[in-house]
């Protein structure tokens, strides 16, 4: 009788273990890559009608106009112009530190080890994606100056990031 309620517990626990462990995996899986692929959602939101130059005017210039009064319609263009290119920048930049953070973290040995090009490759990809998917919207253009940027940034915040790991690991970084 006690081996018998012994093989129970045994079991009880084995069962409840199996299904921890079932769901753990997906569980880390998408505390991996749901950053990655919301961040991914929010840029393609964006590059809509919803972020287009002419609605980004009434938040970006109708301020600076008030900062700077003495501004002229040229200069606040280009504030304007300027700010929108640094949006470009800074997404594609947190697109790529995203993706390094899951790939870094992958349960598949290529994905980390690769980590840097794999997400630098999903940085251009995605740019250029989103260009195309510009072109089709009438209030957005599509440019191969903003992918460029949104490349820099990724490749900016992948290599500060590099830099770092080198530094702390002191270790050779595979690429």
């Amino acid at each position: 009788m006690v081996e018998e309620e012994k093989l129970n517990v045994r079991l009880r626990v084995g069962d409840s273990d199996s299904k921890t462990r079932g769901f753990s995996k997906p569980r880390r899986r998408l505390s991996r890559y749901g950053p990655l692929i919301i961040w991914a959602a929010l840029i393609f939101i964006g590059s809509s009608n919803l972020l287009s130059a002419s609605n980004t005017s009434m938040f970006l210039v109708r301020p600076l106009h008030w900062l700077l009064p003495q501004a002229s319609d040229q200069t606040l263009r280009v504030l304007h112009f300027i700010a929108r290119k640094a949006g470009h920048f800074t997404e594609y930049a947190i697109l790529a530190l995203l993706a390094a953070r899951a790939f870094r973290t992958s349960s598949r040995e290529l994905l980390r080890s690769r980590w840097f090009w794999t997400a630098l490759f999903l940085v251009v990809a995605y740019s250029l994606a989103d260009e195309f998917h510009q072109s089709f919207v009438p209030s957005r253009t599509a440019s191969i100056y903003d992918s460029m940027i949104d490349t820099l940034g990724g490749l900016t915040a992948l290599t500060m990031l590099a830099l770092k790991t080198r530094r702390k690991t002191g270790q050779d970084l595979h690429y």
